[in-house]
């Protein structure tokens, strides 16, 4: 549930919320602009409208219905709390930006209510995140921040009668170190679009460590205007091997392979203006308001789908992290989060509807033995073993299909030696993988949509958190036993599924990912789409 939804349905009683002495004295001017939004009215206040048209009626109820602006100090820190939303990836215009600054002051009604309309929507916003992720994520299903009406509207209250503006826009951000970082990643970014970004290098062959070629010198200073190149400033055309580090830095934080070499994958990386990576940071920020908010203490697994890999968290920290494999541009793994209860080693593995669908069925149907490829087996639902040979595969489709085709454990499983099950409608988990050669490539988005992730024994001790029983070596006598068996978690962990195209390494490098399922610009659209009367809930 949004802030501002809360603001629209408390219902307010002053005396609960303020004192009748702190109450602000009434407005007339003031009541009569509320009156029309508390009727549906539409209001507006030079040339900007007021979206928060619910909310502005009750929270100036909460206050005694009188001006809140009239202070210059307090309207000149509003406005610059909202100039500096533009530190956070957000749009000043989107809280009357523009308007605030024409009005100079909150000399009548109008400008007051627009001051106000402004601090609203910025918390609003810091708090639970521009735009609704279920608008852009088609499976997202992570709990939005539980906002209980009384104090929400008290927040509010409280802020305005103590005149905490800038300490109340600062509480509702993320107290997130990533989300910290990323405020101080964009603000070096916009330092480098200020002094003139960084130039591009010119297409040509391969360019290779100790070769010689023209267009080194404008490759040094790329590199060095994006910080991965630290020497001295040079117009040498030899390739040398500090300039070859440096690229190898800068292709490790775009997760290239760092052969040193530029060709064409390092080339269009190289080439992306420092304006693209300037949203791609913003992008992130809006994400991290979705989501940075609920990683608190304790334990949480992240799966960083962009970036391929798993980590462990533990009170915010990262204590464990893993290369991972993904699924496909047109098999994505869902983005949501769920509650890992179980441990599976040795599993079987029971091919899912999806996989029926798009491959083993059209195969056998195509006379290919996907049976014996992939040392399937096939089961009625009852669990009695059915000869394929006896089935008519051109009889069925994925809906009607009777039988259950599943693998047996092993080490050619599809699932590894391990699999971590939490509960979701996906059908979606994490598990080991026979294919080991796969976390070698830099762009891992291989799987069907479950997450493959290497070293996952070492998770799994993580997760069981039981150094007498479930040490790492009873955990590989459990995998050397053969034997499928479940071990239920002592306590269930959360895990959550994230997109991420931009965030830090291990090293607090600065990490740019490809958008493989190309959800950036459709993110992008929408954070900076203007705001309309009614095109946002009822704030």
């Amino acid at each position: 549930m949004r802030l501002a939804m809360v603001l629209g349905i408390v219902a307010l009683g002053g005396a609960a919320l303020a004192r009748a002495s702190d109450a602000a004295l009434p407005d007339a001017a003031l009541g009569r602009e509320l009156a029309t939004l508390a009727a549906g009215g539409r209001v507006a206040i030079a040339g900007e409208e007021i979206v928060s048209h619910v909310a502005l009626p009750r929270l100036y109820a909460a206050l005694g219905g009188g001006r809140l602006w009239q202070d210059p100090a307090r309207f000149a820190t509003l406005k610059q709390v909202v100039a500096e939303s533009a530190g956070d990836g957000l749009t000043p215009a989107d809280y009357h930006a523009r308007a605030l600054e024409r009005l100079g002051s909150a000399a009548d009604a109008g400008a007051d209510l627009l001051a106000t309309d402004a601090f609203v929507m910025l918390q609003y916003d810091l708090y639970l995140g521009k735009v609704d992720p279920v608008t852009i994520e088609a499976d997202w299903n992570v709990p939005r921040r539980r906002l209980r009406e009384g104090p929400a509207l008290e927040f509010l209250t409280q802020a305005l009668r103590n005149g905490e503006i800038r300490e109340s826009v600062a509480r509702v951000r993320p107290n997130h170190w990533l989300y910290e970082h990323g405020r101080a990643a964009l603000a070096r970014y916009r330092g480098i679009e200020a002094a003139g970004g960084w130039g591009t290098v010119a297409k040509g062959p391969k360019l290779e460590p100790g070769g010689v070629d023209a267009r080194v010198p404008s490759l040094r200073r790329r590199l060095a205007a994006s910080g991965d190149y630290a020497g001295a400033p040079s117009d040498s055309t030899l390739y040398d091997a500090a300039l070859v580090e440096a690229l190898k830095v800068f292709q490790r934080r775009h997760l290239l392979s760092d052969d040193g070499e530029v060709g064409p994958t390092t080339l269009r990386e190289l080439d992306v203006p420092v304006s693209a990576r300037i949203d791609q940071i913003r992008l992130n920020l809006e994400r991290g308001r979705w989501v940075l908010h609920e990683i608190g203490d304790g334990d949480l697994v992240v799966v960083d789908i962009a970036g391929y890999g798993v980590r462990f968290l533990r009170d915010h920290h990262t204590i464990w992290r893993a290369r991972a494999i993904v699924g496909q541009r047109y098999r994505q793994t869902p983005v949501f989060g769920a509650q890992i209860e179980n441990i599976v080693f040795n599993p079987t593995w029971t091919v899912p509807p999806g996989i029926l669908a798009r491959d083993v069925l059209p195969q056998m149907q195509r006379g290919e033995n996907a049976l014996a490829h992939k040392k399937l087996k096939v089961f009625t639902r009852d669990g009695a073993p059915v000869d394929p040979a006896t089935i008519r595969w051109a009889d069925y489709t994925v809906q009607d299909f009777p039988y259950v085709l599943r693998q047996d454990a092993g080490d050619e499983n599809a699932l590894g030696h391990v699999k971590i099950n939490f509960p979701n409608p996906y059908l979606v988990y994490l598990h080991d993988t026979p294919s080991r050669s796969l976390f070698d490539k830099s762009q891992r988005n291989f799987s069907s949509g479950c997450i493959r992730i290497d070293r996952p024994l070492e998770l799994v001790e993580l997760l069981l958190a039981d150094p007498v029983r479930w040490n790492a070596a009873a955990i590989k006598a459990a995998v050397d036993a053969g034997t499928t068996r479940t071990v239920e978690l002592t306590r269930k962990v959360p895990v959550l599924l994230i997109y991420w195209t931009a965030d830090e390494d291990p090293d607090g490098r600065l990490v740019f990912k490809r958008d493989s399922y190309g959800r950036d610009a459709r993110l992008l659209r929408a954070l900076d789409a203007r705001f309309r009367f009614g095109t946002r809930p009822r704030l």
